[in-house]
């Protein structure tokens, strides 16, 4: 399967900046960064399909940017404008993509399969 290892979390101050890794032991076609914060369901913050189409959430978009070496390795989250709301746990998660016929795109799984640990981030004020 695939294995995820995870670096760059820390505490920042709001406005301050981190930019997330994930080596990924073997390229996916499928990657994305999710957070969760205590008490909270784990949310989906960015995904990228191929190192081509990226997707982010209402919630960081503008701040957050997804991206990936040219060797499809490693997966970055460039995080811009920190904000105390976006202090959570962040994992890095991979998995294969599917074609959908309907919209005739290459789509990630509604669950990944695979899961970096996890890593703090924290944004104090």
């Amino acid at each position: 399967q695939v294995q995820l290892v995870e670096s760059g979390g820390g505490s920042v101050q709001a406005g301050g900046s981190l930019r997330l890794s994930c080596l990924a032991s073997k390229y996916t076609s499928c990657m994305a960064w999710f957070r969760q914060a205590p008490g909270n369901e784990r949310e989906g913050v960015a995904e990228l399909v191929s190192d081509r189409r990226a997707s982010y959430a209402d919630s960081v978009k503008g701040r957050f940017t997804i991206s990936q070496d040219n060797g499809r390795r490693i997966l970055y989250l460039q995080m811009d404008s920190l904000k105390p709301e976006d202090t959570a746990m962040y994992y890095c998660a991979a998995d294969r993509s599917s074609f959908d016929l309907t919209t005739r795109t290459w789509t990630c799984p509604k669950k990944y399969n695979y899961w970096g640990q996890g890593t703090q981030v924290t944004v104090s004020s």
